[in-house]
């Protein structure tokens, strides 16, 4: 380790001394996120004994010359954020690779991201509001055949927790990845460049994984489970004159379940989805169905890490910004097994259409309006291998309104209806939870440096804690300062308020961020993947820049 380390300094070194004669540049990022926890009655949050001081820090420098790009990440979580200091600790050389990007061709050695297709099979990608870095370190290789043919293998091990360059006691104490192995190929062939159409576009795909973990638990061994099994996936994709369809079908291979009370099974993941829908003349539909029965993808077997996963199965509906529209976001079912009742996964969909009303309409006006509006729907499935709905797991309809009234005013109203059932599995049991949640959002801009936006929302419900309140206001001094104070109030049961007030100052690509408030426990979501979180009060300091 530190014989790769003082190499990896030369190299840098060097190509620094590069960068200053013209030879190449070096670019690089530094993100920097610390925390103080406190006890807090009033919400449940509790510190005790363990450190109240987090931190989670991420420096990243990549070097450019040419078609030769080479980089490295180093991490420092110590200790790591409240909810993932059994997965995350100490200072660590997170990414390093090396890269030839040739015209049609490029070879890279070291941590890389890859997805294939949807990402249901396989994808490798770093979330850090999540926690969540499965970089493969190994080597991959890409190959593009004047647009007609495009494939990609790669090989590696998947990083798991503080990934591969972890000290003997990191991995004593912490989970991490050193034996478990990917292999796969994508390819796609564009058939309309093929022909020569240039009115529209036909491509068929496909992708195949093999996952090697060799120290599989004894339990499965004695069920037919092997180290070595395969999935792979199959995909259609059309695009003319702004209709759009996609269709994936996925078989993920055989998955290794536990129920948690020493009762081992083996499920065969699959996986089927399709997207058609019209973007243009100022209006989109897109229409998505999908169905997952036991695709939840590990890098280790039985590890209860959230961080522990290799594909990408986000909940497709709307993605919510707002406090109390975000309040209980919605996670796709992949199968579990808990208590006794058995949830295989997931079916449904969603409709999300768009519409711009231009300039000059009647309901454009002089500056035009926006409407959006998504329905979406989810069941388990009643019957394992078949399309049958079974109990209603989440609901939401929801539209919006965004217009422009003049120069200086912009609002924008929503309104969302949900249902979700809180029952743990998903469907376990009819505990359904219905809340209607309105907001009005405002920002007024007085002068171009000067600007306020406010939110109002609330959240009606006889369900759960009852009703909820929730505001902000934000005021912009731009391009420097920036101040919010908001407060999320729950006046139906517990009488809490979860208030929160920050400031942060911009300088160029340099970023400083404070904020004290209190946090209420549940998910905290990021691109439809969320994981779950403790409540917690407290202060953070956010400082982020690049060069």
């Amino acid at each position: 380790m530190k014989k790769v380390i003082l190499l990896l300094g030369l190299v840098v070194f060097g190509h620094v001394l590069a960068a200053q004669t013209d030879k190449g540049y070096l670019t690089g990022s530094l993100e920097s996120n610390s925390y103080y926890y406190m006890d807090d009655k009033k919400t449940g949050a509790f510190i005790g004994d363990t450190d109240p001081f987090a931190t989670a820090n991420y420096l990243k420098l990549d070097y450019y010359k040419g078609r030769f790009s080479a980089g490295m990440q180093l991490e420092g979580h110590l200790p790591a954020v409240l909810d993932l200091r059994p997965y995350l600790h100490g200072f660590n050389l997170g990414n390093i690779y090396a890269t030839w990007q040739d015209d049609d061709f490029s070879v890279t050695a070291g941590t890389f991201y890859e997805q294939f297709g949807s990402g249901l099979l396989f994808r490798s990608w770093e979330d850090r509001a999540l926690g969540l870095n499965n970089a493969v370190i190994g080597a991959r290789f890409t190959y593009n055949y004047k647009d007609i043919v495009s494939f990609k293998a790669l090989w590696g091990l998947p990083r798991l927790g503080m990934g591969i360059f972890t000290s003997n006691v990191q991995r004593e104490l912490y989970p991490t990845n050193k034996d478990t192995q990917v292999r796969g190929a994508d390819v796609s062939f564009a058939i309309s460049n093929l022909v020569g159409w240039t009115d529209l576009y036909l491509a068929i795909e496909a992708s195949g994984l093999n996952r090697y973990e060799p120290d599989l638990s004894p339990d499965y061994v004695e069920l037919g489970g092997k180290s070595s099994t395969f999935g792979w996936s199959g995909r259609l994709n059309f695009e003319c004159s702004g209709f759009f369809a996609k269709a994936e079908y996925v078989d993920a291979g055989n998955k290794y379940h536990s129920d948690g009370a020493g009762e081992y099974f083996i499920k065969k993941g699959n996986a089927q989805l399709i997207d058609f829908g019209y973007n243009g003349k100022g209006l989109g539909v897109t229409v998505t169905g999908r169905r997952l029965e036991w695709m939840r993808s590990e890098i280790l077997t039985g590890n209860n890490s959230p961080l522990n996963m290799m594909n990408y199965v986000p909940a497709l509906c709307t993605q919510y910004t707002y406090m109390l529209t975000n309040l209980h976001p919605y996670s796709s079912q992949v199968g579990e097994y808990l208590g006794g009742f058995m949830n295989s996964g997931e079916i449904g969909g969603q409709i999300d259409a768009f519409y711009n009303f231009r300039r000059g309409t009647a309901l454009g006006g002089k500056r035009g309006m926006k409407i959006h509006a998504n329905f979406s729907t989810y069941y388990t499935i009643d019957e394992e291998g078949t399309y049958k709905a079974g109990a209603l797991v989440f609901r939401d309809f929801s539209f919006d309104i965004e217009k422009q009234w003049n120069k200086k005013f912009k609002t924008m109203l929503l309104y969302s209806h949900q249902e979700y059932n809180s029952s743990k599995p998903a469907g376990s049991l009819n505990e359904m939870i219905n809340q209607d949640i309105f907001v009005l959002d405002m920002l007024y801009k007085y002068t171009d440096r000067f600007s306020t936006r406010l939110e109002l929302q609330y959240l009606l419900t006889k369900d759960d804690d009852k009703d909820w309140m929730a505001a902000l206001l934000e005021v912009n001094f731009a391009p420097r300062w920036s101040l919010f104070v908001s407060d999320m109030f729950n006046h139906g049961s517990t009488k809490v308020h979860y208030y929160n007030a920050g400031v942060s100052y911009t300088k160029s690509r340099t970023r400083l961020a404070l904020g004290y408030g209190r946090f209420k426990g549940g998910f905290i979501c990021s691109g439809g993947v969320c994981r779950e979180i403790s409540p917690y009060t407290g202060a953070n300091l956010t400082l982020t820049t690049s060069f």
